[in-house]
């Protein structure tokens, strides 16, 4: 299995690297639009800003290549949140590989923003990423932006608000945890992400 992270800049590649080899599988850090073109798995991770990070695509000329990507494709955290259309974060315009905008945790009594630590997991549709992965499972999140739940949400989460947790559209899926912070359930879904059954 050829897996390619995009060299996106983000704080979490090594540890999503990492997270890959625990499974058997050397996953590849490349800005080669070649490399990311013929990979049998791209991954887009990320930390940060929306802006900062749809800049280094744009510098990296990769972002007309990733929208058209016909493998299967993985946003982790702000990647996810990347495959939208817009972030209200910067007023930035996204890859738009799903609709919708992401906006700023409202937060509330009690609820910081950013959203730091464990939340559980709503299943909301069936798909082949959360296989094995069970309602109420606990995930780890760090995020003060999220996307809106929709036709498109695997599962939700919650602070202050209901937020979109795991997306898909067509071969896009995006999770807004960390699976490489998020223990046995995180390990279970980038290893539903490499199975067969997502090519």
């Amino acid at each position: 299995m050829d897996v390619v992270l995009i060299d996106s800049g983000g704080a979490n590649i090594g540890s999503v690297r990492y997270a890959f080899e625990r499974l058997g599988v050397r996953a590849r850090l490349s800005a080669d639009p070649g490399e990311i073109a013929a990979a049998d798995r791209v991954v887009l991770p990320g930390v940060g800003a929306a802006a900062a990070g749809m800049a280094r695509l744009r510098a990296l000329g990769l972002v007309e290549l990733v929208r058209g990507l016909r493998q299967p494709l993985l946003g982790i955290c702000l990647g996810m949140q990347l495959l939208f259309e817009a972030s209200e974060e910067g007023e930035t315009e996204c890859l738009g590989l799903l609709p919708g905008r992401v906006r700023k945790l409202a937060g509330g009594p009690g609820l910081r923003v950013p959203h730091m630590g464990w939340n559980a997991l709503a299943r909301r549709r069936e798909d082949p990423l959360l296989a094995g992965i069970g309602d109420g499972a606990q995930a780890y999140f760090v995020h003060g932006y999220a996307a809106p739940v929709s036709a498109d949400t695997l599962a939700a989460s919650e602070h202050g608000e209901a937020f979109a947790a795991v997306v898909r559209r067509g071969r896009c899926w995006g999770a807004q945890f960390h699976p490489e912070r998020s223990a046995a359930v995180g390990a279970r879904l980038l290893e539903n992400f490499l199975s067969e059954r997502l090519a």
